[in-house]
């Protein structure tokens, strides 16, 4: 029990890997003056440090929770004792991403720890490693939020203070590869590889793999980063479930339930397994127990996706009012998200698309996405498939050559790509990528497949 609680920060431990050694020459880099602690006592008097927020339900239960709860009061005292303890400050506001991640709660614990990782950096720690630790953490909280210009920028900082640690690799190769500058990504990671071959930078491999039309290789790159992984851990169980996705989104129901369940089997009561689970159930048309395993996730952590495929099942089923309450409810939830400075355009757009049927209000989010990253192979699709539903198929046809820059074969990319191309007077090459979707994923099924399997 007491290796399954220590296993919950190891993702911290390995992102705050900090080289002590070689900050021994001198002991202004490693220790704050006396001055500088007088300045800084001040400041925080000022600074209110964040609270740890209690969990609910079934997550409240996991034996990791005390040792949370203890750690937080921990290097919340040593903050208020020493405010230069600046080592302390950074690993509140990891454990405080980390809890974003489990409870679901972000728009509380993103603007918590960049409160805190603003907060040091504005003392400009004199050791350079702290100062590059909070630079690199802080632009991990800017891709949680969606604002992947800001990633950049913070990384690029970084990445002048020390150009050897897997961390801000990972972070530029995020930044880029959302931003759509996939060549650098590619860079980026074969470089953080080749620091760290572990979980994270596996992960990334995995997805340009992916983006690259090499799903089975992907696959393959994803499975290193399980088996680099710890069972129980948080990192391990995410993986687990994008191994899973990709097993499931390329028609592979069998190997993702097998997946699903042995995250849930390392990791009791984790949301994502559940969810994962409950989409295999909607791919068998099994939509009761689909709906019962939905639940069960919200009730673990109220993660939007999963009220997003719950309204997708009642759609299926015919519930409006069900579907109208879980829309309204979303648009509220998406909404505080954006206030709280988490970009979510990209989901709202997509809800108004495929739930509320309103392609003109979906165009006006999906604008603002594709204003701050033109050349991003998920922005363009969903910009295809809204000017698709408007029936402006000239205009979809643009960003669907922009979506399959790298050659991506996500399943409903080509089904769209083919209906669209079917549409522009292109019917041999529409029907070439409609079957292409097929033959990737035959339990497809979504609006636009069963349009193109009328076609066929």
């Amino acid at each position: 029990m007491q290796i399954i609680i220590k296993q919950y920060l190891l993702t911290i431990l390995v992102l705050f890997s900090i080289s002590f050694t070689s900050c021994q020459q001198g002991s202004s880099t490693t220790t704050a003056s006396a001055s500088t602690i007088n300045e800084t006592t001040s400041a925080i008097s000022d600074f209110e440090i964040p609270q740890l927020l209690e969990r609910e339900g079934a997550i409240a239960k996991l034996s990791e929770w005390d040792y949370v709860q203890k750690t937080a009061k921990e290097l919340q005292a040593k903050m208020k004792k020493n405010p230069a303890d600046h080592k302390s400050s950074i690993y509140l506001a990891l454990l405080y991403m980390q809890e974003a991640r489990i409870t679901g709660e972000h728009p509380y614990y993103y603007p918590a720890a960049l409160k805190i990782l603003d907060y040091v950096i504005a003392q400009k720690p004199a050791n350079k490693q702290m100062h590059f630790q909070a630079l690199v953490s802080e632009a991990s909280v800017y891709l949680s939020q969606h604002e992947f210009q800001k990633a950049l920028d913070v990384s690029k900082e970084a990445l002048a203070l020390e150009d050897h640690d897997a961390q801000v690799y990972g972070a530029l190769c995020d930044a880029n590869v959302e931003l759509g500058n996939y060549a650098e990504g590619v860079k980026m990671a074969d470089k953080m590889v080749s620091i760290r071959p572990d979980l994270r930078s596996y992960s990334r491999v995995s997805y340009l793999r992916e983006l690259h039309g090499d799903y089975k290789g992907a696959i393959e790159a994803m499975k290193l980063a399980v088996s680099a992984g710890l069972p129980g851990d948080e990192a391990t169980a995410w993986s687990r479930i994008t191994l899973g996705n990709l097993y499931r989104n390329y028609g592979d129901l069998e190997n993702a339930a097998i997946q699903y369940k042995t995250a849930l089997a390392e990791r009791p009561n984790y949301a994502f397994a559940t969810a994962g689970l409950a989409k295999i159930e909607i791919a068998k048309g099994n939509y009761e127990e689909a709906k019962k395993m939905l639940n069960e996730a919200t009730e673990v952590m109220p993660e939007f996706s999963f009220y997003q495929t719950l309204a997708e099942v009642n759609q299926i089923e015919g519930n409006t009012e069900e579907v109208n309450k879980l829309n309204s409810e979303l648009i509220q939830m998406l909404q505080e998200d954006q206030e709280s400075g988490h970009n979510m355009d990209m989901e709202l757009a997509n809800i108004y698309l495929t739930l509320d049927n309103n392609p003109e209000k979906a165009l006006t989010y999906a604008e603002r996405a594709y204003n701050k990253r033109p050349n991003n192979i998920t922005v363009n699709q969903a910009m295809a498939k809204i000017y698709y539903k408007q029936g402006n198929y000239e205009t979809a046809a643009k960003h669907i050559e922009k979506a399959l820059q790298t050659n991506y074969k996500d399943p409903e990319l080509l089904c769209l790509a083919g209906l669209v191309k079917y549409k522009m007077g292109a019917k041999t090459d529409g029907i070439t990528f409609i079957k292409e979707s097929m033959a990737l994923n035959p339990k497809m099924s979504n609006d636009l497949t069963k349009e193109a399997k009328a076609i066929l």
